[in-house]
């Protein structure tokens, strides 16, 4: 097969490298616009997870690779006057140039023929001249511009500013500085990848940069203005340019990544932020990827159809990563302001939300017992407890809400079960509830409870409008208080557009074939294509509606719950009023975000005054419509800000829903930044939901200030006993009924 690289980085000589190593009968030909050793960038920086997949693709370039390597196993944070550093972490950096000498050795003594100085224009042609093309050529790729038709990148430059230097600095560990001077916050990623010589990457936000004079500032300037601000910091070391300007990161996503016999590889194709050192990793597995495709499919075309599919996941899971840590170097002010410094450096080190609590305690126990201490000490003392002598796993600790004391931080999700009659729960929901309390969870919360008849999802859901349904639920709450430790709380709704509908397994969001009642909302927009149009609420309408959100919770009061919470999120009613595409009105009730809030808000007043003031109220809000147009994490922050001033104590941090073309990015934890802004920027408590399975997950989304509960769905569908096996696993005692007492000599076998 004759293979043509168009760019001789690391993506490219690899490619040749394992190509020729399969079968030295390839052609294969690597042509590199620039001349020899002339390459941009200083380091680049390896996991001892890549260098595995590395040693196994070519053992004899892994050699030469892991002989030119500066390894460190710390990151140290420098942080207002303090250096906190975590331990066991083990990377390698090594040059660029270096990494590229190597491949490029290799590759020539393995018969790869590499044309240097060499500039590809002519596309058709080589295309014709050759079996497969490969676009190697980076982030400003020729061939995926000349492709863009066919193959829909979508970039984005995102909203901070860096500049990629070197220096002299010999750095020990991998290291954070953010440093503060009367322009704004300074973060600096900088780790040594030879013995005198180090990759210093300076970033802020982009009214930093301007405020400094940064803005078309010539490299000289640029080293000579870095070099004094971090004067006390280079011990009079110089800093090292390479073609230093100034630039914004570009997220490259693709639609696809081949057309006809081209491929992209590498950059070309996808980046990620280099706060998490991805870039020549993902381009060297792409390699190691795309040369097994090749070696098993006979036809291109079938290999790199196999290989985008195989590779993709993998790609676009580390760019969700990658993005998370990116977004979170584009908030660190936020960070910076409210956190102290250990929770500041644990948020840091699990800012990509793929570093645990439990892995991280695996590399430094010492620096996640220091955490772990201060945040339980913390929690104790807001819930007025006595400090214990053993340090539990965050997930463990107290939460006070008004008089509620959470004896720990798991909640229940709410979970629809479409099987309660005209409204009446029943023996179901007692068995599902009451399993779930004694699983341990610190709050169980119902489904979603409607507030009158006509406020119901299906003819299955349940409500809270009348003195049988007080009964049925009393016979829950007691049997929750009497038999566990737990706390249990109401969710308090009324469906708007999206109601009238058949029960989830019988089709979901279609309409009932016959017994449909009215639908409203607040504007009359039907939900999709085939369901009712509600129509447009009156004043009338608004006012009957309070009344029935205020005698629901008299209700849920008289049947015993400990909290409610206000459901203003996916699409139901009260979320018809706040987000836009299902707002369209003129009055004062839309418009503006405020005059959006202004119905909701009604609904909050009449409910907190009603509701006794020592039991605490969430309210459940989506903090993204994932649509063009809809509500966004900032206007999120102004609904908690809000909603928190109206009587609210906690904010349940959802999203999406709202309208059926939305398009979310889903993921691990993907809602739980949402969470996160909410808690630091409005100064709000916030429960996160979305993707949590781990109790790994629970601890560091606490420790690192992200959210004070978690709450979780499937996993508790999955297993009643969650929060007590998470316990078990992690070698805390929980205190089990009378009834289960024999279980505390058991220990399950997990082979």
């Amino acid at each position: 097969m004759r293979v043509a690289c168009v760019g001789g980085g690391p993506a490219g000589l690899y490619l040749g490298i394992l190509l020729k190593r399969t079968d030295p009968r390839h052609e294969v030909r690597v042509f590199e616009r620039n001349a020899p050793d002339e390459t941009f960038g200083f380091g680049v920086v390896f996991s001892d997870q890549t260098l595995e997949r590395l040693q196994k693709a070519d053992p004899e370039s892994y050699r030469a690779i892991t002989d030119a390597f500066a390894h460190w196993d710390d990151i140290d944070i420098h942080l207002k006057g303090q250096i906190i550093t975590s331990r066991g972490h083990g990377f390698s950096g090594m040059s660029r140039k270096t990494l590229l000498q190597i491949l490029e050795a290799r590759a020539k003594e393995l018969g790869v023929i590499i044309e240097h100085s060499t500039e590809i224009t002519d596309l058709d042609s080589l295309k014709s001249q050759f079996d497969l093309v490969v676009a190697a050529d980076g982030v400003n790729s020729g061939v995926r511009q000349k492709l863009a038709v066919r193959l829909d990148p979508q970039i984005d430059a995102r909203k901070n500013r860096f500049v990629w230097l070197g220096t002299t600095f010999p750095f020990r560990a991998f290291t954070f500085w953010f440093d503060e001077n009367e322009h704004g916050l300074w973060r600096v990623h900088a780790y040594r990848y030879d013995g005198d010589r180090s990759t210093f990457i300076l970033e802020c936000t982009e009214e930093t940069w301007k405020k400094a004079g940064l803005e078309g500032a010539e490299p000289a300037q640029t080293i000579a203005f870095a070099e004094k601000l971090f004067a006390h910091r280079l011990e009079g070391h110089k800093l090292i340019d390479n073609r230093s300007l100034w630039r914004a990161f570009p997220i490259v996503r693709m639609g696809r990544w081949h057309a006809d016999n081209v491929v992209l590889l590498g950059d070309a194709a996808h980046t990620a932020h280099f706060s998490i050192g991805s870039g020549t990793k993902l381009a060297m597995e792409d390699s190691i990827a795309l040369s097994e495709a090749l070696a098993k499919h006979e036809s291109v075309e079938v290999a790199l159809t196999a290989y985008e599919a195989e590779r993709r996941p993998v790609v676009e899971a580390t760019q969700r990563a990658a993005q998370v840590s990116l977004e979170w170097f584009e908030e660190t002010e936020r960070y910076w302001d409210t956190l102290d410094p250990q929770a500041f450096a644990f948020s840091l080190l699990t800012r990509s939300l793929r570093v645990t609590h439990s892995n991280l305690k695996v590399r430094d126990p010492i620096l996640v017992g220091e955490v772990d201490r201060r945040f339980a000490e913390s929690a104790w003392e807001a819930a007025g407890r006595k400090v214990e002598t053993a340090t539990p796993p965050p997930m463990f600790t107290p939460l006070k809400l008004r008089g509620m004391v959470l004896e720990n931080r798991i909640v229940v999700s709410p979970m629809c079960q479409y099987s309660a009659e005209d409204g009446a729960i029943g023996d179901w929901h007692l068995v599902h509830l009451g399993s779930r309390a004694i699983g341990g969870a610190g709050l169980v919360m119902t489904e979603m409870t409607d507030v009158s008849r006509e406020g119901r999802i299906t003819p299955g859901c349940a409500g809270l409008y009348s003195a049988e349904h007080v009964k049925a639920w009393k016979r829950v709450t007691e049997f929750v208080h009497e038999n566990s430790a737990a706390k249990i709380g109401i969710q308090l709704a009324h469906a708007g557009r999206k109601g009238s509908t058949k029960k989830l397994w019988e089709g979901m969001d279609q309409p009932l074939e016959s017994g449909n009642w009215p639908l409203i909302s607040a504007s009359a927009i039907a939900y999709k294509p085939g369901s009712d149009t509600p129509r447009a609420m009156d004043r009338g309408d608004m006012d009957v509606l309070v009344k029935d959100f205020a005698r629901a919770a008299a209700l849920a009061d008289e049947a015993g719950f400990d909290c409610l919470e206000v459901h203003m999120a996916h699409g139901y009613l009260l979320a018809s009023f706040l987000s836009p595409l299902t707002n369209q009105r003129t009055d004062e009730y839309g418009g503006s975000l405020e005059n959006r809030l202004r119905f909701p808000l009604e609904v909050l007043a009449a409910v907190r005054r009603t509701w006794p003031t020592d039991k605490p109220i969430s309210v459940r809000i989506s903090a993204h419509d994932w649509a063009p147009g809809g509500m966004t994490p900032e206007d999120a922050v102004e609904v908690a800000r809000a909603v928190a001033k109206g009587g609210a104590d906690i904010v349940d941090v959802s999203s999406g829903q709202t309208v059926a073309f939305e398009k979310p990015v889903y993921g691990r934890l993907f809602q739980t930044p949402f969470s996160d802004r909410i808690r630091l920027e409005a100064g709000v408590p916030t429960m996160t939901v979305g993707n949590i399975s781990s109790y790994a997950d629970v601890n560091s989304i606490l420790v690192s200030g992200r959210a004070d509960l978690c709450v979780l769905a499937r996993a508790h569908l999955f297993d009643p006993y969650w929060t007590r096996h998470a316990a078990q696993a992690q070698g805390w005692r929980m205190e089990w009924p009378a009834q289960y007492g024999s279980v505390v000599r058991y220990s399950p076998r997990n082979d």
